[in-house]
């Protein structure tokens, strides 16, 4: 596989959430690649068992235990990188469910927000100077979710941490422009994956239409090496032609003037059962 010039051997590739799900076989494919890993996430236990298969395969890794809504550990973080090599490599994978709706307590909204959107603001503000001082090729992995861009009723907390990070991944590309392609930023946008998130819901064994962890990580490579900023993964149920018409849907709510998140409106159910299946919008 080609790869993305900012996957280099010798360079540093920094993973938040990288104990496990896509973080983890990520960090496997750019080990491979001979990229040394620095790896962060909260559960330390969950990180030295990573670290330890990691290292039985060959690779150089080292961990952090983080709590990327803490601006401080995200500091500690970008110090141990910097004594471990030259970064090439930033994905801001670590995330968390929300669990709440509008009227959900404070403390849910407040961690939910924390984590997957100033997380990565924060991992962001950490790295992107070096990178823009360094002369060699990098590279910024976000990890958004297709909830931050349809909103599908029910988990709005999440949503709203989600979209903002879109909304931040892009204006990162834009700014990205001024290093003339040196330093690319990446929307990583995966579909129903089998992850420790779908684990911690009680699900045993991996569901027929997910993806696995390295079936993403596989995709998100082969997108960034051929430039992509939105790297939108299909899965096993959902195919790039569903996700693309859900997208246009949403957005063509404002350019119709149809009621907020029309796909879930009971007087836009038809119309758009009959848009999904190949009808105009």
């Amino acid at each position: 596989m080609d790869h993305h010039p900012a996957i280099a051997t010798g360079r540093v590739a920094v993973i938040t959430g990288g104990a496990s799900g896509i973080g983890l076989a990520v960090a496997r494919r750019l080990a491979a690649a001979g990229m040394r890993l620095l790896l962060a996430d909260i559960d330390a236990a969950e990180l030295d068992r990573a670290a330890s298969t990691l290292r039985s395969e060959g690779a150089e890794v080292q961990t952090v235990p983080t709590d990327v809504s803490d601006a401080a550990q995200i500091a500690a973080l970008k110090r141990a990188a910097d004594a471990i090599g030259p970064v090439s490599f930033l994905m801001n994978n670590a995330g968390r469910e929300g669990g709440g709706g509008i009227l959900a307590e404070a403390a849910v909204w407040q961690r939910t927000i924390a984590t997957n959107l100033m997380g990565t603001l924060y991992g962001v503000q950490q790295f992107l100077p070096g990178m823009q001082a360094a002369d060699w090729p990098c590279a910024i992995v976000n990890t958004g979710s297709k909830q931050g861009i349809t909103l599908p009723p029910g988990d709005t907390a999440y949503n709203v941490s989600k979209a903002g990070l879109k909304a931040l991944t892009e204006s990162l590309a834009h700014d990205l422009l001024a290093t003339g392609g040196r330093v690319t930023a990446h929307l990583l946008i995966p579909g129903f994956t089998y992850t420790g998130f779908t684990r911690r819901r009680g699900i045993a064994e991996k569901p027929a239409g997910a993806w696995t962890g390295e079936q993403v990580a596989d995709f998100m490579l082969s997108g960034m090496a051929s430039g992509d900023f939105y790297i939108l993964c299909p899965d096993n149920d959902v195919t790039r032609t569903m996700d693309e018409r859900r997208i246009a849907w949403g957005a063509g709510d404002i350019i119709a003037n149809r009621p907020a998140l029309s796909r879930w409106h009971p007087d836009h159910a038809e119309a758009f059962r009959a848009y999904m299946e190949g009808g105009p919008a």
